[in-house]
């Protein structure tokens, strides 16, 4: 027989993946608000709600290496029982272009919808970087290919994201509309030799490099255009090789300014500032560049005519987007303002949002042109500037009215809790929000005190007590749980005794609805 004590089951630890975060009450509450009001301005232009999975087949994300026998390291995938790649969406937009392509005959063109829900990236996580966000996406696929309607379409895109920055309370001056065209530095990859399927992976390290111009200075960025950087913590990314002559001209190309003014007598005039019709005028890659600039300039003057100044949308050659999808103009949504963190730092949010023309994406489902344009709000990181601007209500939301157990008849106590539920808040809203309770479901010996310790953890407005006495005389005791926490700042004796009496009053069962009532309304509780 053997001496040996059994061991112990080995305890899992509870850990939160790298990259991810939990969420509570009031940042969702707080999402809820935001989202809320930027569906109202989409809704407001006239587009229509749309969901699509989480997952999708690998190749319709773009995402498959073909010289790997598994995804990009940029998507989280796995193999189904059948062998194919399934990966969690990237984003919002490749999942709604194999929507509209499997729906194509059914749907009313233009399509014009939009979502909101989590995308993943399999990305190394840091500070304000996280593995899942939520974005909310606003697109038009299917409208025309080329001309004044497809820059209108554009132009819509840039004219909705400027009304929800400010519906969201931004003021004008603290945000702006960076409009680019990918088309301008299209025509100078061509131009210096980077043009062409084989030059595909070199574009995109461009692309990333560029995009980010409003995180790094210059330098940083030559660094990632050429032979690679290394970062502060030591990791190293590779760059695109470019030699000195090719990064002058990206850089170049970054440098135009396009100006346009509607003259009196009601005709447009654009000139253009800058390096880059001069240096790439007769250089290979200029009919597209050309072409670019024609369409910014429609751009701009579709905005203006419509009372969009350049104090909100404004042509801006830096903006390129990181995705190798684009196919015509892209724009970004930047926050202009300051700010500090928690150690005091300034603080630039910098990009909230941003999109643009794709062209392609839908197209690779049906082998012919479907026209797609949208605009795609980082939820998860605009909430936290607006939460950090203080736009955002982020104090808990008020918890349910908690009805306390004492033994006897509980369901005496549930009827309560249902008639609460069933009350509205305001008696002239019949179809407006009721009640919210809940009956005290923990071990029903616990006291009165270990009750009411619930209560304040639950951000409870009030408890509802009905012992054995009350009970038998038809009366229920409200204990005014907000009246009470204020209690402790009253110094003076008699004014406390008189504040301690009346956050707690007791009054007929048949009157607890009311009472209730008139305690939300006084505290200016809504649930709504």
């Amino acid at each position: 027989m053997s001496d040996k004590k059994p061991k112990k089951p080995q305890k899992l630890r509870a850990r939160l993946p790298r990259g991810l975060e939990d969420r509570g009450p009031a940042a969702i509450s707080a999402t809820r608000a935001m989202t809320d009001t930027i569906r109202a301005v989409y809704e407001r232009y006239g587009f229509e709600p749309v969901e699509t999975p989480a997952f999708e087949y690998t190749d319709a994300l773009g995402k498959f290496l073909p010289d790997q026998d598994r995804p990009n390291e940029g998507v989280f995938s796995f193999q189904d029982d059948d062998e194919q790649w399934i990966s969690l969406r990237y984003d919002l937009t490749a999942p709604l272009a194999r929507y509209v392509a499997e729906n194509f005959q059914n749907l009313a063109l233009p399509y014009r919808s939009y979502r909101a829900g989590y995308v993943y990236r399999n990305e190394k996580p840091g500070p304000g970087r996280f593995r899942q966000f939520m974005q909310f996406d606003a697109d038009t696929v299917g409208g025309a290919l080329s001309g004044p309607s497809a820059c209108a379409a554009d132009a819509e895109m840039c004219m909705m994201a400027a009304d929800t920055m400010e519906a969201l309370g931004i003021p004008r001056g603290q945000y702006v509309v960076k409009v680019n065209n990918r088309k301008v530095l299209d025509g100078v990859l061509e131009s210096i030799g980077l043009g062409g399927d084989e030059n595909a992976g070199r574009r995109l390290t461009v692309l990333r490099a560029i995009d980010k111009a409003d995180k790094f200075e210059w330098s940083e960025i030559e660094k990632l255009l050429g032979s690679g950087r290394k970062d502060d913590s030591g990791d190293f990314t590779k760059g695109a090789n470019l030699d000195e002559d090719q990064i002058e001209a990206i850089r170049q190309c970054l440098k135009f300014k396009i100006t346009v003014n509607r003259l009196p007598d009601d005709t447009w005039h654009r000139h253009m500032d800058g390096e880059l019709p001069k240096k790439f005028r007769a250089m290979k890659g200029a009919a597209t560049m050309n072409a670019a600039l024609s369409e910014l300039g429609d751009i701009a003057e579709l905005v203006i005519s419509s009372g969009y100044g350049e104090d909100r949308i404004r042509i801006d050659p830096s903006v390129v987007r990181g995705l190798e999808y684009y196919t015509g103009p892209v724009y970004e949504v930047e926050l202009l303002l300051e700010t500090k963190d928690e150690k005091g730092r300034p603080v630039r949010f910098g990009s909230v949002g941003g999109g643009g023309r794709y062209d392609g994406l839908v197209s690779r489902f049906r082998g012919e042109p479907v026209p797609a344009t949208g605009f795609s709000i980082g939820v998860s990181r605009l909430q936290a500037a607006l939460t950090m601007l203080g736009k955002l209500d982020t104090k808990p939301q008020a918890g349910p009215v908690v009805v306390t157990v004492f033994g006897g008849d509980i369901a005496g106590y549930q009827k309560m809790v249902a008639e609460l539920r069933n009350s509205p808040i305001d008696p002239s809203r019949p179809d407006g929000p009721c009640i919210r309770a809940e009956l005290y479901l923990g071990n029903p010996k616990h006291s009165l005190g270990q009750q009411m310790k619930y209560a304040d953890k639950r951000n409870a407005p009030c408890a509802i007590i009905q012992g054995t006495d009350e009970k038998a005389n038809g009366k229920v005791q409200i204990k005014d749980l907000i009246a009470g926490a204020g209690l402790t700042s009253i110094e003076d004796r008699t004014e406390y005794l008189k504040k301690q009496a009346e956050a707690q009053i007791e009054v007929s069962e048949t009157d607890l609805v009311v009472e209730v009532r008139k305690l939300l309304t006084r505290h200016g509780v809504r649930w709504d």
